[in-house]
Protein backbone atom coordinates (compact mmCIF):
# COMPACT_ATOMS: atom_id res chain seq x y z
CA UNK A 1 0.00 0.00 0.00
CA UNK A 2 2.74 2.27 0.75
CA UNK A 3 4.13 2.93 -2.70
CA UNK A 4 0.23 3.73 -4.15
CA UNK A 5 0.70 6.60 -0.92
CA UNK A 6 3.54 7.39 -2.10
CA UNK A 7 3.30 7.96 -5.80
CA UNK A 8 2.54 10.93 -7.62
CA UNK A 9 -0.98 9.96 -9.46
CA UNK A 10 -3.60 11.56 -7.30
CA UNK A 11 -6.20 9.22 -9.02
CA UNK A 12 -5.00 5.81 -8.29
CA UNK A 13 -4.19 6.69 -4.97
CA UNK A 14 -7.27 7.71 -4.40
CA UNK A 15 -8.52 4.80 -5.65
CA UNK A 16 -6.48 2.78 -3.10
CA UNK A 17 -7.65 5.38 -0.09
CA UNK A 18 -11.36 4.60 -0.94
CA UNK A 19 -10.87 0.41 -1.20
CA UNK A 20 -9.26 1.33 2.72
CA UNK A 21 -11.53 3.51 3.79
CA UNK A 22 -14.71 1.18 2.85
CA UNK A 23 -13.14 -1.81 4.25
CA UNK A 24 -12.77 -3.71 0.61
CA UNK A 25 -9.93 -5.81 1.44
CA UNK A 26 -10.53 -8.68 -0.46
CA UNK A 27 -10.42 -6.18 -3.61
CA UNK A 28 -7.48 -4.38 -1.79
CA UNK A 29 -5.46 -7.91 -1.65
CA UNK A 30 -6.43 -9.15 -5.30
CA UNK A 31 -5.14 -5.66 -6.37
CA UNK A 32 -1.94 -5.33 -4.58
CA UNK A 33 -0.81 -9.48 -4.25
CA UNK A 34 -0.30 -10.50 -7.38
CA UNK A 35 1.57 -8.83 -10.50
CA UNK A 36 0.93 -8.63 -14.03
CA UNK A 37 3.10 -11.29 -16.14
CA UNK A 38 3.75 -11.66 -19.73
CA UNK A 39 1.22 -13.32 -21.87
CA UNK A 40 0.87 -13.69 -26.11
CA UNK A 41 1.24 -9.69 -25.51
CA UNK A 42 3.92 -8.41 -23.07
CA UNK A 43 1.47 -7.33 -19.99
CA UNK A 44 -1.84 -6.72 -20.42
CA UNK A 45 -4.79 -5.67 -17.75
CA UNK A 46 -7.28 -3.24 -16.83
CA UNK A 47 -5.59 0.36 -16.07
CA UNK A 48 -6.52 1.36 -12.30
CA UNK A 49 -4.54 1.28 -9.06
CA UNK A 50 -2.83 -2.25 -7.87
CA UNK A 51 0.09 -4.19 -8.94
CA UNK A 52 -1.59 -6.41 -11.29
CA UNK A 53 -3.23 -3.56 -12.91
CA UNK A 54 -1.74 -1.25 -15.66
CA UNK A 55 -0.79 2.51 -13.97
CA UNK A 56 1.95 4.86 -13.63
CA UNK A 57 3.61 3.23 -10.79
CA UNK A 58 3.32 -0.45 -12.56
CA UNK A 59 4.94 1.10 -15.82
CA UNK A 60 7.35 2.43 -13.78
CA UNK A 61 8.43 -0.33 -11.85
CA UNK A 62 8.34 -3.00 -15.06
CA UNK A 63 10.86 -0.15 -16.80
CA UNK A 64 12.80 -0.15 -14.09
CA UNK A 65 13.10 -4.08 -14.21
CA UNK A 66 13.63 -3.47 -18.30
CA UNK A 67 16.61 -1.03 -17.91
CA UNK A 68 18.21 -3.88 -15.12
CA UNK A 69 17.80 -6.55 -17.35
CA UNK A 70 19.11 -4.64 -20.60
CA UNK A 71 21.95 -3.21 -18.90
CA UNK A 72 22.85 -6.77 -17.52
CA UNK A 73 22.36 -8.19 -21.61
CA UNK A 74 24.18 -5.15 -23.58
CA UNK A 75 27.33 -3.48 -22.67
CA UNK A 76 26.62 -1.02 -25.09
CA UNK A 77 23.08 -0.41 -23.97
CA UNK A 78 23.48 3.36 -23.46
CA UNK A 79 25.27 4.10 -27.01
CA UNK A 80 22.06 2.07 -28.69
CA UNK A 81 19.12 3.03 -27.00
CA UNK A 82 15.51 2.36 -26.32
CA UNK A 83 12.16 2.70 -28.23
CA UNK A 84 9.29 3.81 -26.72
CA UNK A 85 5.21 4.43 -28.72
CA UNK A 86 2.09 4.37 -27.83
CA UNK A 87 -1.39 3.95 -28.99
CA UNK A 88 -4.40 6.41 -27.88
CA UNK A 89 -6.27 4.77 -25.06
CA UNK A 90 -6.97 6.78 -22.15
CA UNK A 91 -8.95 6.52 -18.86
CA UNK A 92 -10.23 9.35 -16.87
CA UNK A 93 -10.56 7.81 -13.63
CA UNK A 94 -6.97 6.85 -13.55
CA UNK A 95 -5.15 9.32 -15.12
CA UNK A 96 -3.84 7.05 -17.19
CA UNK A 97 -3.27 6.99 -20.55
CA UNK A 98 -0.92 5.47 -22.90
CA UNK A 99 0.83 8.78 -24.10
CA UNK A 100 1.23 9.40 -20.30
CA UNK A 101 2.68 5.77 -19.40
CA UNK A 102 4.97 6.18 -22.69
CA UNK A 103 6.63 9.38 -21.67
CA UNK A 104 7.10 7.57 -17.98
CA UNK A 105 8.95 4.61 -19.87
CA UNK A 106 11.46 7.07 -21.29
CA UNK A 107 11.50 9.22 -18.54
CA UNK A 108 12.86 6.13 -16.00
CA UNK A 109 15.44 5.64 -19.07
CA UNK A 110 16.56 8.49 -19.50
CA UNK A 111 17.06 9.72 -15.73
CA UNK A 112 19.93 6.72 -16.30
CA UNK A 113 21.35 8.62 -18.95
CA UNK A 114 19.64 5.82 -21.99
CA UNK A 115 19.24 7.83 -25.22
CA UNK A 116 15.36 7.03 -25.89
CA UNK A 117 13.34 6.89 -29.38
CA UNK A 118 10.27 8.78 -28.20
CA UNK A 119 7.25 8.92 -30.70
CA UNK A 120 6.07 12.27 -30.88
CA UNK A 121 2.53 11.24 -31.76
CA UNK A 122 0.28 8.03 -31.92
CA UNK A 123 1.58 5.02 -33.81
CA UNK A 124 0.55 1.23 -35.41
CA UNK A 125 2.23 -0.87 -33.11
CA UNK A 126 4.05 -2.41 -35.84
CA UNK A 127 6.26 0.92 -36.49
CA UNK A 128 7.94 -0.09 -33.03
CA UNK A 129 9.31 -3.53 -33.69
CA UNK A 130 10.42 -1.86 -36.97
CA UNK A 131 12.04 1.08 -35.59
CA UNK A 132 13.83 -0.95 -33.09
CA UNK A 133 15.88 -2.62 -35.80
CA UNK A 134 16.16 0.81 -37.64
CA UNK A 135 17.89 2.44 -35.63
CA UNK A 136 19.81 -1.13 -33.95
CA UNK A 137 17.89 -0.04 -30.67
CA UNK A 138 18.48 -2.83 -27.84
CA UNK A 139 14.97 -3.08 -27.45
CA UNK A 140 11.65 -1.04 -27.35
CA UNK A 141 7.85 -1.08 -26.04
CA UNK A 142 4.41 -0.35 -27.52
CA UNK A 143 2.14 0.97 -25.05
CA UNK A 144 -1.48 -0.48 -26.25
CA UNK A 145 -3.75 -2.93 -25.00
CA UNK A 146 -4.62 -3.28 -29.29
CA UNK A 147 -8.32 -4.72 -29.76
CA UNK A 148 -9.17 -5.00 -25.90
CA UNK A 149 -12.02 -3.65 -24.30
CA UNK A 150 -11.52 0.01 -23.16
CA UNK A 151 -10.97 -0.45 -19.70
CA UNK A 152 -7.47 -2.09 -20.69
CA UNK A 153 -3.89 -1.07 -21.54
CA UNK A 154 -0.71 -3.19 -22.08
CA UNK A 155 3.11 -2.76 -21.95
CA UNK A 156 4.57 -4.87 -25.18
CA UNK A 157 8.32 -5.69 -24.83
CA UNK A 158 10.63 -5.97 -28.22
CA UNK A 159 14.16 -7.41 -28.30
CA UNK A 160 16.88 -6.24 -30.71
CA UNK A 161 15.64 -8.06 -33.10
CA UNK A 162 12.42 -6.60 -33.89
CA UNK A 163 10.38 -9.97 -32.72
CA UNK A 164 8.10 -9.49 -29.35
CA UNK A 165 10.55 -10.99 -26.38
CA UNK A 166 9.94 -14.77 -25.76
CA UNK A 167 11.30 -17.09 -22.92
CA UNK A 168 13.62 -17.02 -20.98
CA UNK A 169 13.39 -12.94 -21.23
CA UNK A 170 10.01 -12.27 -20.07
CA UNK A 171 10.94 -14.45 -17.13
CA UNK A 172 14.08 -12.99 -16.75
CA UNK A 173 12.71 -9.28 -17.01
CA UNK A 174 10.08 -10.15 -14.09
CA UNK A 175 12.62 -11.11 -11.82
CA UNK A 176 14.28 -7.93 -12.38
CA UNK A 177 11.14 -6.00 -11.84
CA UNK A 178 10.51 -8.09 -8.67
CA UNK A 179 14.16 -6.57 -7.33
CA UNK A 180 13.21 -2.39 -8.74
CA UNK A 181 9.52 -2.38 -6.77
CA UNK A 182 10.86 1.40 -5.24
CA UNK A 183 10.72 4.07 -8.10
CA UNK A 184 14.23 5.50 -8.12
CA UNK A 185 14.81 9.04 -7.91
CA UNK A 186 13.83 10.93 -11.39
CA UNK A 187 11.37 7.70 -12.45
CA UNK A 188 8.66 9.91 -12.17
CA UNK A 189 10.15 13.20 -13.57
CA UNK A 190 8.27 12.99 -16.95
CA UNK A 191 9.72 16.61 -17.58
CA UNK A 192 12.47 15.22 -18.87
CA UNK A 193 10.75 13.74 -22.07
CA UNK A 194 10.94 17.61 -22.84
CA UNK A 195 14.88 19.00 -21.46
CA UNK A 196 16.76 15.63 -21.82
CA UNK A 197 19.40 15.99 -25.31
CA UNK A 198 18.88 12.03 -24.71
CA UNK A 199 15.43 12.40 -26.15
CA UNK A 200 15.00 11.73 -29.73
CA UNK A 201 11.65 11.53 -32.38
CA UNK A 202 12.06 9.13 -34.83
CA UNK A 203 8.46 9.65 -36.09
CA UNK A 204 9.37 10.91 -39.84
CA UNK A 205 12.33 8.91 -40.06
CA UNK A 206 10.59 5.77 -39.43
CA UNK A 207 7.23 6.43 -41.51
CA UNK A 208 9.10 7.59 -44.50
CA UNK A 209 11.76 4.54 -44.13
CA UNK A 210 8.47 2.25 -43.63
CA UNK A 211 6.72 3.63 -46.05
CA UNK A 212 9.90 3.16 -48.39
CA UNK A 213 9.82 -0.60 -47.75
CA UNK A 214 5.95 -1.38 -48.56
CA UNK A 215 6.92 -0.95 -51.70
CA UNK A 216 8.54 -4.24 -51.90
CA UNK A 217 5.52 -6.03 -51.59
CA UNK A 218 3.75 -3.72 -54.24
CA UNK A 219 3.81 -5.78 -57.69
CA UNK A 220 1.10 -3.72 -59.15
CA UNK A 221 1.27 0.23 -58.85
CA UNK A 222 0.46 0.98 -62.20
CA UNK A 223 -2.94 -0.90 -61.73
CA UNK A 224 -3.50 0.40 -58.66
CA UNK A 225 -3.50 3.86 -59.99
CA UNK A 226 -6.16 3.09 -62.46
CA UNK A 227 -8.52 0.41 -60.42
CA UNK A 228 -12.41 1.49 -60.35
CA UNK A 229 -12.66 -0.38 -56.83
CA UNK A 230 -13.21 1.78 -53.95
CA UNK A 231 -12.24 1.28 -50.79
CA UNK A 232 -13.84 2.36 -47.58
CA UNK A 233 -11.56 2.12 -44.26
CA UNK A 234 -12.01 2.30 -40.53
CA UNK A 235 -9.74 2.61 -38.30
CA UNK A 236 -11.82 1.98 -35.16
CA UNK A 237 -11.39 5.11 -33.29
CA UNK A 238 -7.56 4.17 -33.25
CA UNK A 239 -4.25 5.05 -34.65
CA UNK A 240 -4.61 4.25 -38.06
CA UNK A 241 -6.44 6.41 -40.28
CA UNK A 242 -3.28 8.63 -41.18
CA UNK A 243 -1.19 5.76 -41.83
CA UNK A 244 -3.04 3.71 -44.25
CA UNK A 245 -3.99 6.57 -46.23
CA UNK A 246 -0.10 7.23 -46.30
CA UNK A 247 0.41 3.37 -47.54
CA UNK A 248 -2.18 3.76 -50.27
CA UNK A 249 -0.72 6.73 -52.04
CA UNK A 250 2.57 4.55 -51.68
CA UNK A 251 0.70 1.91 -53.88
CA UNK A 252 -0.56 3.85 -56.23
CA UNK A 253 -4.23 4.03 -54.83
CA UNK A 254 -6.51 6.88 -54.51
CA UNK A 255 -6.87 7.78 -50.92
CA UNK A 256 -9.36 5.04 -49.24
CA UNK A 257 -12.81 6.74 -48.08
CA UNK A 258 -12.96 6.92 -44.38
CA UNK A 259 -15.43 6.31 -41.66
CA UNK A 260 -15.78 9.89 -40.35
CA UNK A 261 -17.27 8.78 -37.33
CA UNK A 262 -14.19 6.59 -36.33
CA UNK A 263 -11.19 7.91 -38.05
CA UNK A 264 -9.82 9.96 -35.14
CA UNK A 265 -8.91 8.88 -32.04
CA UNK A 266 -11.59 8.17 -29.17
CA UNK A 267 -10.57 5.96 -26.15
CA UNK A 268 -14.08 5.41 -25.18
CA UNK A 269 -14.45 3.75 -29.02
CA UNK A 270 -17.95 5.49 -28.38
CA UNK A 271 -19.33 4.02 -31.72
CA UNK A 272 -18.96 0.79 -31.15
CA UNK A 273 -19.91 -2.00 -28.38
CA UNK A 274 -16.31 -3.50 -28.48
CA UNK A 275 -13.09 -2.33 -30.51
CA UNK A 276 -12.62 -5.77 -31.92
CA UNK A 277 -13.05 -5.55 -36.31
CA UNK A 278 -12.95 -9.35 -35.71
CA UNK A 279 -16.67 -9.82 -34.22
CA UNK A 280 -17.46 -9.27 -37.81
CA UNK A 281 -20.61 -7.53 -39.00
CA UNK A 282 -21.99 -5.73 -36.16
CA UNK A 283 -19.12 -3.59 -35.18
CA UNK A 284 -18.61 -3.25 -38.42
CA UNK A 285 -22.38 -1.64 -39.22
CA UNK A 286 -21.19 2.02 -39.69
CA UNK A 287 -18.71 0.89 -42.43
CA UNK A 288 -20.99 -1.40 -44.49
CA UNK A 289 -23.60 1.66 -44.75
CA UNK A 290 -20.87 3.81 -45.88
CA UNK A 291 -19.91 1.79 -48.78
CA UNK A 292 -23.36 1.18 -49.58
CA UNK A 293 -23.83 4.71 -49.57
CA UNK A 294 -20.07 5.48 -51.62
CA UNK A 295 -21.04 2.48 -53.57
CA UNK A 296 -17.51 1.23 -52.37
CA UNK A 297 -17.36 -2.89 -53.14
CA UNK A 298 -14.43 -3.45 -49.73
CA UNK A 299 -14.10 -2.71 -46.26
CA UNK A 300 -11.01 -3.00 -44.47
CA UNK A 301 -10.76 -2.59 -40.86
CA UNK A 302 -7.64 -2.53 -38.78
CA UNK A 303 -7.52 -2.59 -35.25
CA UNK A 304 -7.23 0.31 -32.60
CA UNK A 305 -3.10 -0.04 -33.04
CA UNK A 306 -3.42 -1.27 -36.43
CA UNK A 307 -1.45 -4.02 -36.17
CA UNK A 308 -4.66 -6.69 -37.73
CA UNK A 309 -6.98 -6.16 -40.29
CA UNK A 310 -10.73 -7.00 -41.48
CA UNK A 311 -12.02 -7.23 -44.35
CA UNK A 312 -15.16 -7.16 -45.79
CA UNK A 313 -16.67 -7.63 -49.45
CA UNK A 314 -19.56 -6.60 -50.95
CA UNK A 315 -21.47 -9.85 -52.96
CA UNK A 316 -23.74 -9.87 -55.77
CA UNK A 317 -26.78 -10.53 -53.38
CA UNK A 318 -26.27 -7.62 -51.95
CA UNK A 319 -25.12 -9.13 -48.69
CA UNK A 320 -21.54 -8.23 -47.45
CA UNK A 321 -19.09 -11.68 -46.76
CA UNK A 322 -16.70 -10.48 -43.70
CA UNK A 323 -13.95 -13.12 -44.27
CA UNK A 324 -12.50 -14.67 -41.39
CA UNK A 325 -8.94 -14.91 -40.14
CA UNK A 326 -8.34 -18.14 -41.92
CA UNK A 327 -10.35 -17.54 -45.34
CA UNK A 328 -8.25 -14.08 -45.61
CA UNK A 329 -4.88 -16.14 -45.02
CA UNK A 330 -5.94 -18.57 -47.60
CA UNK A 331 -5.83 -15.54 -49.90
CA UNK A 332 -2.60 -13.47 -48.86
CA UNK A 333 -1.02 -17.00 -49.55
CA UNK A 334 -2.20 -17.96 -52.75
CA UNK A 335 -1.26 -13.93 -53.69
CA UNK A 336 2.33 -13.83 -52.12
CA UNK A 337 3.23 -17.03 -53.89
CA UNK A 338 1.98 -15.85 -57.08
CA UNK A 339 3.62 -12.47 -56.85
CA UNK A 340 6.74 -14.31 -55.60
CA UNK A 341 6.38 -16.94 -58.48
CA UNK A 342 5.74 -14.20 -61.41
CA UNK A 343 8.65 -11.91 -59.89
CA UNK A 344 11.28 -14.54 -58.89
CA UNK A 345 14.47 -14.42 -59.93
CA UNK A 346 16.03 -16.68 -62.67
CA UNK A 347 17.76 -18.80 -59.94
CA UNK A 348 15.73 -18.05 -56.64
CA UNK A 349 14.74 -21.85 -55.35
CA UNK A 350 11.20 -22.83 -54.23
CA UNK A 351 12.59 -25.07 -51.99
CA UNK A 352 13.71 -21.72 -50.06
CA UNK A 353 10.73 -20.10 -49.46
CA UNK A 354 8.28 -20.29 -46.24
CA UNK A 355 5.09 -19.42 -44.91
CA UNK A 356 4.23 -19.95 -41.26
CA UNK A 357 1.03 -19.78 -39.30
CA UNK A 358 0.21 -20.30 -35.50
CA UNK A 359 -0.63 -23.77 -34.36
CA UNK A 360 -5.02 -23.30 -33.69
CA UNK A 361 -4.84 -21.69 -37.80
CA UNK A 362 -6.07 -22.92 -40.61
CA UNK A 363 -3.45 -25.44 -42.12
CA UNK A 364 -4.69 -24.37 -45.85
CA UNK A 365 -1.05 -22.95 -46.44
CA UNK A 366 0.28 -26.32 -45.76
CA UNK A 367 -1.61 -27.75 -48.38
CA UNK A 368 -0.61 -24.89 -50.80
CA UNK A 369 2.81 -25.29 -49.49
CA UNK A 370 2.78 -29.64 -50.25
CA UNK A 371 1.05 -28.96 -53.41
CA UNK A 372 3.68 -25.94 -54.47
CA UNK A 373 6.53 -27.08 -52.78
CA UNK A 374 7.30 -24.82 -50.57
CA UNK A 375 7.50 -24.90 -46.55
CA UNK A 376 4.88 -24.48 -43.89
CA UNK A 377 5.39 -24.46 -40.44
CA UNK A 378 3.53 -24.12 -37.29
CA UNK A 379 4.40 -22.32 -34.34
CA UNK A 380 2.60 -21.42 -30.63
CA UNK A 381 -0.29 -19.47 -30.82
CA UNK A 382 0.83 -15.77 -30.34
CA UNK A 383 3.10 -13.63 -32.87
CA UNK A 384 5.91 -13.36 -30.71
CA UNK A 385 6.59 -17.29 -32.00
CA UNK A 386 6.38 -16.49 -35.72
CA UNK A 387 8.57 -13.37 -35.08
CA UNK A 388 11.19 -15.13 -33.51
CA UNK A 389 11.06 -18.15 -35.91
CA UNK A 390 11.16 -15.79 -38.86
CA UNK A 391 14.45 -14.64 -37.12
CA UNK A 392 15.86 -18.10 -37.70
CA UNK A 393 14.86 -18.59 -40.97
CA UNK A 394 16.13 -15.44 -42.23
CA UNK A 395 19.32 -15.78 -40.86
CA UNK A 396 19.72 -19.25 -42.18
CA UNK A 397 19.32 -17.60 -45.56
CA UNK A 398 15.63 -18.66 -46.29
CA UNK A 399 12.56 -16.63 -47.54
CA UNK A 400 9.64 -15.87 -45.48
CA UNK A 401 6.78 -14.87 -47.97
CA UNK A 402 4.03 -14.74 -45.41
CA UNK A 403 2.91 -15.34 -42.06
CA UNK A 404 -0.33 -14.81 -39.74
CA UNK A 405 -2.58 -16.53 -36.77
CA UNK A 406 -6.22 -16.77 -37.51
CA UNK A 407 -7.57 -13.64 -35.24
CA UNK A 408 -6.72 -11.02 -38.00
CA UNK A 409 -3.22 -11.02 -37.92
CA UNK A 410 -1.59 -11.21 -40.97
CA UNK A 411 2.84 -10.35 -42.33
CA UNK A 412 3.27 -10.21 -45.51
CA UNK A 413 7.16 -9.75 -46.10
CA UNK A 414 9.42 -9.41 -43.17
CA UNK A 415 10.41 -5.55 -43.37
CA UNK A 416 8.57 -6.03 -39.80
CA UNK A 417 8.67 -8.86 -37.30
CA UNK A 418 4.92 -8.67 -35.90
CA UNK A 419 1.62 -8.42 -37.42
CA UNK A 420 1.08 -5.64 -39.32
CA UNK A 421 -3.06 -4.34 -40.61
CA UNK A 422 -1.52 -1.10 -42.22
CA UNK A 423 0.49 -3.42 -45.08
CA UNK A 424 -2.31 -6.16 -45.09
CA UNK A 425 -5.16 -3.28 -45.28
CA UNK A 426 -3.25 -2.41 -48.45
CA UNK A 427 -2.45 -5.81 -50.07
CA UNK A 428 -5.40 -6.64 -50.26
CA UNK A 429 -6.43 -3.51 -52.05
CA UNK A 430 -3.51 -4.76 -54.37
CA UNK A 431 -4.78 -8.26 -54.56
CA UNK A 432 -8.78 -6.92 -54.99
CA UNK A 433 -7.52 -4.64 -57.28
CA UNK A 434 -5.99 -7.19 -59.86
CA UNK A 435 -8.70 -9.79 -59.41
CA UNK A 436 -11.43 -6.97 -60.67
CA UNK A 437 -9.13 -7.02 -63.87
CA UNK A 438 -10.73 -10.49 -64.40
CA UNK A 439 -13.51 -9.74 -62.96
CA UNK A 440 -13.09 -11.91 -60.13
CA UNK A 441 -14.20 -11.02 -56.81
CA UNK A 442 -12.17 -11.86 -53.28
CA UNK A 443 -14.96 -14.38 -52.63
CA UNK A 444 -14.82 -16.13 -56.13
CA UNK A 445 -10.72 -16.11 -55.53
CA UNK A 446 -11.01 -17.44 -52.33
CA UNK A 447 -13.40 -20.87 -53.79
CA UNK A 448 -10.79 -21.19 -56.66
CA UNK A 449 -7.92 -21.38 -53.91
CA UNK A 450 -10.45 -23.90 -52.19
CA UNK A 451 -11.04 -25.81 -55.42
CA UNK A 452 -7.38 -26.22 -56.16
CA UNK A 453 -6.00 -26.94 -52.49
CA UNK A 454 -8.78 -28.48 -50.71
CA UNK A 455 -11.58 -27.19 -48.35
CA UNK A 456 -10.35 -25.76 -45.44
CA UNK A 457 -13.67 -25.05 -43.63
CA UNK A 458 -12.85 -23.96 -39.59
CA UNK A 459 -14.90 -22.08 -36.94
CA UNK A 460 -13.46 -19.97 -34.15
CA UNK A 461 -15.09 -18.71 -31.09
CA UNK A 462 -14.91 -18.63 -27.56
CA UNK A 463 -16.49 -18.24 -23.87
CA UNK A 464 -16.01 -16.03 -21.23
CA UNK A 465 -15.22 -17.42 -17.81
CA UNK A 466 -14.02 -14.82 -14.91
CA UNK A 467 -13.17 -17.44 -12.93
CA UNK A 468 -9.54 -19.33 -13.02
CA UNK A 469 -10.33 -22.00 -10.66
CA UNK A 470 -12.81 -23.28 -13.24
CA UNK A 471 -10.91 -22.94 -16.58
CA UNK A 472 -8.20 -25.01 -14.50
CA UNK A 473 -10.48 -27.71 -13.59
CA UNK A 474 -12.44 -27.70 -17.17
CA UNK A 475 -8.37 -28.67 -18.72
CA UNK A 476 -7.49 -31.04 -15.69
CA UNK A 477 -10.62 -32.97 -16.30
CA UNK A 478 -9.67 -33.32 -20.10
CA UNK A 479 -5.89 -34.87 -18.63
CA UNK A 480 -7.93 -37.49 -16.24
CA UNK A 481 -10.86 -38.05 -18.15
CA UNK A 482 -12.06 -41.48 -17.75
CA UNK A 483 -9.53 -42.95 -15.49
CA UNK A 484 -6.28 -40.71 -13.99
CA UNK A 485 -3.80 -39.79 -16.64
CA UNK A 486 -5.86 -40.43 -19.42
CA UNK A 487 -6.97 -37.87 -22.19
CA UNK A 488 -10.71 -38.99 -23.73
CA UNK A 489 -11.16 -41.02 -26.49
CA UNK A 490 -14.02 -40.16 -28.25
CA UNK A 491 -15.69 -36.64 -28.22
CA UNK A 492 -19.60 -37.94 -27.91
CA UNK A 493 -19.66 -40.21 -31.07
CA UNK A 494 -16.49 -38.73 -32.44
CA UNK A 495 -13.79 -40.92 -32.28
CA UNK A 496 -10.34 -39.10 -31.28
CA UNK A 497 -6.93 -40.42 -33.15
CA UNK A 498 -4.33 -37.87 -31.51
CA UNK A 499 -4.25 -35.57 -28.41
CA UNK A 500 -2.04 -33.14 -27.49
CA UNK A 501 -1.16 -31.45 -25.10
CA UNK A 502 1.31 -27.89 -25.12
CA UNK A 503 0.66 -27.25 -21.14
CA UNK A 504 2.35 -30.60 -19.97
CA UNK A 505 4.45 -31.66 -23.55
CA UNK A 506 2.41 -34.78 -24.21
CA UNK A 507 1.54 -35.61 -27.83
CA UNK A 508 0.16 -39.24 -28.46
CA UNK A 509 1.02 -38.74 -32.30
CA UNK A 510 4.92 -38.41 -31.40
CA UNK A 511 6.68 -41.96 -31.19
CA UNK A 512 8.26 -40.44 -27.78
CA UNK A 513 4.78 -38.92 -26.74
CA UNK A 514 6.64 -35.58 -26.68
CA UNK A 515 5.31 -32.45 -28.25
CA UNK A 516 7.73 -31.03 -31.01
CA UNK A 517 6.16 -27.67 -29.87
CA UNK A 518 7.76 -26.09 -26.87
CA UNK A 519 6.08 -26.49 -24.00
CA UNK A 520 3.38 -23.56 -22.75
CA UNK A 521 2.99 -24.19 -18.88
CA UNK A 522 1.28 -21.01 -18.11
CA UNK A 523 -1.24 -21.49 -20.12
CA UNK A 524 -3.74 -24.18 -21.30
CA UNK A 525 -3.94 -25.80 -24.68
CA UNK A 526 -4.97 -29.29 -25.67
CA UNK A 527 -5.16 -30.04 -29.13
CA UNK A 528 -7.76 -33.33 -30.70
CA UNK A 529 -7.13 -34.86 -33.72
CA UNK A 530 -10.30 -36.63 -35.43
CA UNK A 531 -10.64 -40.44 -36.97
CA UNK A 532 -12.89 -37.85 -39.19
CA UNK A 533 -9.87 -35.44 -40.16
CA UNK A 534 -10.77 -32.75 -37.81
CA UNK A 535 -8.21 -30.43 -35.65
CA UNK A 536 -9.95 -28.66 -32.72
CA UNK A 537 -8.32 -26.98 -30.07
CA UNK A 538 -9.24 -26.00 -26.30
CA UNK A 539 -7.08 -23.20 -25.09
CA UNK A 540 -6.91 -19.75 -22.42
CA UNK A 541 -6.63 -16.39 -24.26
CA UNK A 542 -3.35 -14.95 -23.26
CA UNK A 543 -4.94 -11.60 -23.29
CA UNK A 544 -9.03 -11.62 -21.91
CA UNK A 545 -10.71 -13.99 -19.58
CA UNK A 546 -11.75 -16.71 -22.61
CA UNK A 547 -11.97 -20.15 -22.83
CA UNK A 548 -11.18 -20.48 -26.98
CA UNK A 549 -12.07 -22.97 -29.17
CA UNK A 550 -10.69 -23.80 -32.67
CA UNK A 551 -12.20 -26.61 -35.31
CA UNK A 552 -11.32 -27.04 -38.88
CA UNK A 553 -12.01 -29.69 -41.89
CA UNK A 554 -9.12 -30.22 -44.04
CA UNK A 555 -10.93 -32.15 -47.28
CA UNK A 556 -8.81 -33.07 -50.25
CA UNK A 557 -9.10 -31.38 -53.52
CA UNK A 558 -11.97 -33.69 -54.67
CA UNK A 559 -13.92 -33.24 -51.45
CA UNK A 560 -16.32 -30.66 -52.75
CA UNK A 561 -19.50 -30.93 -50.73
CA UNK A 562 -18.80 -28.09 -48.84
CA UNK A 563 -22.68 -28.41 -47.03
CA UNK A 564 -21.47 -31.92 -46.14
CA UNK A 565 -18.53 -30.75 -44.56
CA UNK A 566 -20.11 -28.33 -42.76
CA UNK A 567 -22.59 -30.54 -41.02
CA UNK A 568 -20.09 -32.16 -39.84
CA UNK A 569 -18.13 -29.47 -38.54
CA UNK A 570 -21.13 -28.37 -37.11
CA UNK A 571 -21.70 -31.35 -35.13
CA UNK A 572 -18.30 -31.66 -33.71
CA UNK A 573 -18.23 -28.60 -32.56
CA UNK A 574 -21.84 -28.86 -30.49
CA UNK A 575 -19.94 -32.23 -29.03
CA UNK A 576 -16.91 -30.30 -27.78
CA UNK A 577 -18.87 -27.82 -26.29
CA UNK A 578 -21.48 -30.87 -24.36
CA UNK A 579 -18.91 -32.84 -23.48
CA UNK A 580 -15.59 -31.04 -22.91
CA UNK A 581 -16.80 -27.46 -21.97
CA UNK A 582 -19.84 -27.94 -20.31
CA UNK A 583 -20.90 -24.27 -20.48
CA UNK A 584 -24.13 -24.61 -18.03
CA UNK A 585 -22.17 -26.61 -15.70
CA UNK A 586 -19.41 -24.49 -15.64
CA UNK A 587 -21.74 -21.42 -15.75
CA UNK A 588 -19.41 -20.23 -19.02
CA UNK A 589 -20.84 -17.33 -20.61
CA UNK A 590 -21.41 -17.38 -24.73
CA UNK A 591 -19.96 -15.14 -27.02
CA UNK A 592 -22.67 -12.64 -27.74
CA UNK A 593 -22.86 -12.58 -31.38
Amino acid sequence: IKYFYGQLNPKTKEQIENLLRNGMNKELRDRLCCRMTFGTAGLRSAMGAGFCYINDLTVIQSTQGMYKYLERCFSDFKQRGFVVGYDTRGQVTSSCSSQRLAKLTAAVLLAKDVPVYLFSRYVPTPFVPYAVQKLKAVAGVMITASHNRKEDNGYKVYWETGAQITSPHDKEILKCIEECVEPWNGSWNDNLVDTSPLKRDPLQDICRRYMEDLKNICFYRELNSKTTLKFVHTSFHGVGHDYVQLAFKVFGFKPPIPVPEQKDPDPDFSTVKCPNPEEGESVLELSLRLAEKENARIVLATDPDADRLAAAELQENGCWKVFTGNELAALFGWWMFDCWKKNKSRNADVKNVYMLATTVSSKILKAIALKEGFHFEETLPGFKWIGSRIIDLLENGKEVLFAFEESIGFLCGTSVLDKDGVSAAVVVAEMASYLETMNITLKQQLVKVYEKYGYHISKTSYFLCYEPPTIKSIFERLRNFDSPKEYPKFCGTFAILHVRDITTGYDSSQPNKKSVLPVSKNSQMITFTFQNGCVATLRTSGTEPKIKYYAEMCASPDQSDTALLEEELKKLIDALIENFLQPSKNGLIWRSV
